[in-house]
């Protein structure tokens, strides 16, 4: 077993992004890391990294504070850092949210809840992106105000067209025949239908209308970087999606990425963390627009996305940081890490089967790039982890997988063809 440094970390959630930090940890130090979520999730099912405690509730206030105010009381006493670390977006935004009350007993990496509210949401983040002149799709937002009104909302763009909604947290609990994460919409009927739908069945927060750039899912790209508690970028992977999850439930979902470098994307996104004194994790979606040659912004999560093991895969352990950073206190001195810059060490991360990805992804240059590092075993995934097999696990996968081909070949060709 490896020597652990004294601290603990403390998993909130039991997603991918659970499986794929606890297995960051696991690799470097051995130990099974400690987590905390509402239900149990299929990824941190039959693992031996992962122990996880199931609270009803918990991801939701007021039983998440309520139960983090007895869960100090386990550690109040105690001498090493406990770090907090929020794998989705409500964790994060519920750590920031009561910060100030935890900060004495937990480490809690996270910006302010001001500025996260203004992050989180899209409209406030495209306003902040204009103010540090950061490029985004064309945007027209639209409320329930301009739903409700006698008037036909107006549509500036030409079809298809880029619809998501403004409030992530919000849509969880939407739901309605036909939702999906995001919508790319063909014609009126639809944007008409899917507005009607969300509206009369509780959303009430605004939507993003877009241009919908051109392009398949190999003009996206995905940023992720880990900023300390002095706000200096100190580690940046940019990744090369070339496909995404075609389900309704999970489209914009990466499932196969490459890693990428590119200097002058790197320094945009460095200037922009460091101006707005950013602290912790950092996500971002951008896709690649022709028509300018400028990679447009679509989002920032604040946090590690389900598909972020694509950092570790190469080489820049995403559990790491937060241990330098926190608790070895030797990060702030050390140069930021610009990833990828080596071609010999870079690994393909896949989220589905082989035969899937061979059969779903578009036929470019990337993709023959991929393939050949799929044939000198240059590649991994988040889940199917030799350290933490077993019978019931393996069988997991498998199911996991099967599900896969069958949401590809049943939604492909509607939502990403």
């Amino acid at each position: 077993m490896k020597n652990q440094p004294n601290f603990t970390p403390i998993l909130l959630g039991s997603d991918f992004n659970v499986y794929g930090m606890a297995r960051s940890f696991y690799e470097l130090y051995g130990q099974p890391v400690k987590a905390i979520a509402s239900i149990q999730l299929a990824p941190t099912r039959f693992t031996k990294i992962v122990d996880l405690e199931l609270i009803d509730g918990f991801d939701e206030d007021p039983v998440w504070i309520e139960s983090m105010r007895k869960i100090k009381t386990r550690y109040q006493d105690h001498d090493e850092p406990v770090i907090l670390i929020g794998c989705g977006d409500g964790y994060a935004e519920l750590i920031a949210k009561h910060k100030d009350e935890l900060a004495d007993t937990f480490v809690c990496p996270y910006i302010d809840y001001d500025l996260l509210k203004r992050l989180n949401n899209k409209e406030r983040f495209y306003e902040i992106c204009d103010q540090y002149g950061l490029p985004y799709p064309a945007t027209r937002t639209i409320s329930k105000a301009d739903h409700d009104s006698d008037q036909s909302i107006e549509q500036p763009f030409d079809y298809p067209v880029a619809l998501k909604p403004a409030n992530s947290v919000e849509w969880l609990d939407v739901h309605f025949e036909g939702r999906k994460k995001a919508f790319r919409i063909q014609s009126r009927e639809e944007f008409d239908r899917v507005i009607n739908l969300a509206y009369e069945t509780g959303y009430t927060s605004d939507f993003i209308l877009q241009d919908f750039i051109p392009g398949d899912d190999s003009h996206m790209r995905v940023l992720n970087a880990y900023v300390d508690q002095n706000h200096h970028v100190k580690m940046m992977c940019l990744g090369h999606p070339l496909l995404e999850d075609p389900a309704p439930s999970a489209i914009g979902n990466y499932v196969a990425i490459l890693p990428e470098y590119n200097q002058a994307v790197y320094d945009q996104i460095q200037t922009f963390l460091e101006a707005i004194n950013f602290t912790g994790y950092a996500n971002f979606d951008m896709k690649y627009d022709a028509r300018d040659k400028t990679f447009k912004l679509f989002e920032i999560n604040l946090r590690q996305g389900r598909s972020s093991f694509f950092v570790t895969l190469n080489g820049y352990n995403l559990a790491d940081w937060v241990v330098q950073d926190y608790v070895t206190q030797t990060l702030a001195d050390q140069p930021t890490v610009y990833g990828n810059q080596d071609p010999n060490k870079h690994a393909l991360w896949l989220g589905v089967p082989v035969k899937t990805f061979k059969k779903y992804a578009r036929e470019n240059a990337d993709k023959d790039h991929a393939m050949a590092l799929i044939k000198n075993k240059r590649y991994g995934t988040t889940f199917a982890y030799s350290k933490d097999m077993n019978l019931k696990r393996w069988a997991l996968i498998k199911w996991m997988n099967h599900n896969y081909v069958k949401n590809f070949d049943r939604f492909f060709a509607e939502n990403k063809g």
